[in-house]
């Protein structure tokens, strides 16, 4: 069995603390499930390492702004150059590619599947920095569950949907595979 793995991380500092400079922001936490283990996993920055190794394990690892978020917050935690090491599929990507602009999770998720996302990143850092890393922890998984599910509606369909500004119903196509 292919063995996809859907992935998301939280960070503990928002854009402006750090300046816009990715590399300095630290994960608070990271989410992943497995097609294969059919499972989610967290991983807290102390098992950063885990975690690179998990997504080193996939068949293919598939994200929402992968490749200019998540990865590039994890490579200060690694000596591997992911985005060139991981099969990787960014949906935040092929969607742009498809439209020549870029849509939120959100967005696409609300009208390809009737569901919205539970909070936003500078709601997980706020959790974070109280001390309510299950709270992060709850909107990362789910976050992680929206891409899966976006994904699946996508390969399954062949494209996705989303509102565009004039609260009209409109298509992106894309070309997953599961």
């Amino acid at each position: 069995m292919r063995d996809i793995v859907y992935f998301d991380l939280e960070t503990q500092q928002s854009f402006r603390d750090v300046e816009n400079r990715l590399e300095r922001m630290t994960m608070s936490l990271a989410v992943t499930y497995s097609t294969a283990d059919q499972k989610y996993e967290i991983f807290p920055e102390s098992r950063a390492d885990a975690l690179v190794d998990r997504l080193r394990r996939a068949d293919l690892v598939v994200g929402f702004n992968v490749f200019n978020f998540d990865y590039r917050v994890l490579m200060s935690y690694t000596i591997f150059d992911l985005p060139n090491l991981i099969p990787t599929r960014d949906l935040l990507v092929d969607i742009e590619r498809s439209l020549g602009h870029r849509l939120s999770l959100d967005t696409v998720a609300q009208a390809s599947l009737g569901i919205g996302k539970t909070g936003d990143g500078l709601d997980a850092i706020r959790w974070f920095r109280e001390g309510r890393l299950a709270e992060v922890a709850e909107y990362c998984c789910y976050d992680v569950k929206v891409t899966r599910l976006v994904h699946e509606f996508g390969a399954k369909n062949g494209h996705v949907l989303y509102t565009d500004r004039a609260g009209k119903i409109q298509q992106a196509a894309v070309q997953w595979e599961l």
